[in-house]
């Protein structure tokens, strides 16, 4: 069960995510950070590791985005 919640908010951080890619909207991405993070804590909560490591790929995505934008833009 917690690797399917893990999953889910990974999914809602990566449909979030595409809207952070829009210039002058990357600031959304430290938000998606902090869901994605949740996300993984549930799915380091699981046996499984899908949800945990799905979440940890969105969690490097926004964060190379960020880094590349210099945090803000």
């Amino acid at each position: 069960m917690a690797n399917m919640i893990a999953f889910l908010l990974g999914l809602i951080a990566l449909v979030m995510a595409f809207i952070g890619f829009i210039p002058l909207l990357g600031w959304l991405n430290w938000l998606i950070i902090l869901i994605a993070g949740l996300g993984a804590a549930f799915g380091f909560l699981s046996d499984k590791n899908a949800g945990r490591n799905f979440c940890l790929l969105v969690m490097a995505i926004c964060a190379l985005r960020l880094w590349m934008g210099g945090g803000i833009i």
